[in-house]
């Protein structure tokens, strides 16, 4: 890929309330995953990987850790001479006294400037709150083989949740012929990925258009790309059929953990053909315990186990003692359960306790229980 043909423009600035508490203070891609990762990181490595060497990241709620995060853009390779992660934040809009973007294509409109510095051929513009790996170098040679305006990555799902999506229709070739947000009765299962690669000069012109317009929602799906669809522009569907999540339930971001278990599992984070770049954090070695059980567990440096694990993910420094035992559950970085406690189906956050004897979650309950405070004892 030639220097700045792409650029990429990462959408970080969701305010990911249905997280409840992970959220509060943190902006939900700064949100741990995977036992020493943070959501942020995928869509990172993945321009790393695919060749794309300057990258913006657009930030609003709560993003102070975000921001300080992603600027060590060393951590992806990205700080070379020509090459690094921008954090862009909203510009203060004095007629109307706002600091935030009014959608996700004004998120792109306010940043015009910073992209033509650039002067890329191509925009690159992603979600920065899923997690999948994808080379976005053989999604621009599909972009230029189709002559396509607009590429948007999709991704087949059951028709059963494909009411859930913004879905394109399309044609044999794959070129788009209708989008239709969220259908009551979808006509096909390819849900958009909020992946999107577009022609800049000419999305440049439309959002130039779009900015001018009091009644546009200035967002790709509602308004930028049935806009392009009416103006007869070459849309075209890029089929992705790796491993892709959206995180932004507890139920959702716990099953993402757990998928880590099943040694089938396509998102393989052992991969050293496509790594996954994360903070270099020192600590010391995992440590299990002569009293340990341990069975199916995903375990990170850092972590001590001394009592029973299973069918649990652990991040770094989490710790299990002695008698404790910890069952179909995620603990975040530094989470501990103290002697005799019980944790089970649940997702409990950074640096929580959990005290002795202490039972949290059931196994039959309907939801995961998300535990964010610290637990003295009885039955959470």
């Amino acid at each position: 890929m030639a220097q700045n043909e792409m650029l990429a423009m990462i959408l970080a600035g969701g305010r990911g309330s249905r997280l409840k508490d992970l959220t509060t203070k943190v902006a939900k891609p700064a949100v741990y995953y995977g036992g020493k990762y943070r959501i942020i990181d995928f869509p990172l490595s993945n321009c790393a990987n695919s060749g794309i060497d300057t990258v913006g990241v657009l930030t609003q709620y709560e993003s102070v850790l975000l921001n300080s995060y992603v600027a060590q853009d060393g951590r992806w390779g990205l700080d070379s001479k020509d090459s690094g992660v921008y954090v862009l934040t909203p510009r203060e809009k004095a007629d109307e006294g706002l600091d935030v973007y009014r959608g996700t294509a004004d998120a792109i409109s306010q940043n015009i400037d910073f992209i033509d510095n650039y002067n890329p051929e191509y925009l690159l513009i992603l979600s920065g709150d899923h997690i999948y790996k994808m080379n976005y170098a053989s999604m621009l040679a599909f972009h230029k083989k189709m002559g396509a305006d607009a590429t948007i990555a999709v991704r087949p799902v059951p028709m059963k949740e494909a009411s859930r999506f913004g879905i394109m229709n399309t044609e044999e070739s794959g070129k788009i012929v209708e989008f239709e947000e969220k259908p009551a009765e979808p006509k096909s299962n390819l849900a958009s990925m909020g992946i999107y690669i577009f022609n800049w000069k000419l999305l440049r012109k439309m959002l130039v258009e779009d900015m001018k317009n009091p009644d546009s929602n200035h967002d790709f799906g509602k308004d930028i790309i049935p806009k392009m669809l009416g103006d007869k522009k070459r849309l075209f569907a890029y089929e992705f059929s790796g491993y892709w999540k959206d995180v932004g339930t507890i139920d959702s971001l716990w099953e993402a953990n757990m998928d880590l278990l099943d040694p089938k599992n396509e998102l393989n984070l052992n991969d050293s053909s496509w790594l996954i770049y994360t903070e270099d954090v020192s600590t010391l070695p995992q440590y299990i315990g002569k009293n340990a059980k341990i069975q199916c567990a995903y375990i990170t440096q850092g972590v001590r186990v001394e009592g029973t694990v299973c069918n649990s993910v652990l991040f770094t420094g989490a710790v299990v003692e002695e008698g404790a035992k910890v069952i179909d559950s995620v603990l975040m970085p530094g989470t501990v359960v103290e002697a005799g406690a019980t944790v089970t189906r649940a997702l409990v956050a950074e640096n929580v306790r959990i005290g002795q004897k202490a039972k949290v979650g059931s196994k039959d309950s309907a939801e995961i229980l998300l535990v964010a405070k610290n637990v003295k004892g009885g039955t959470v």
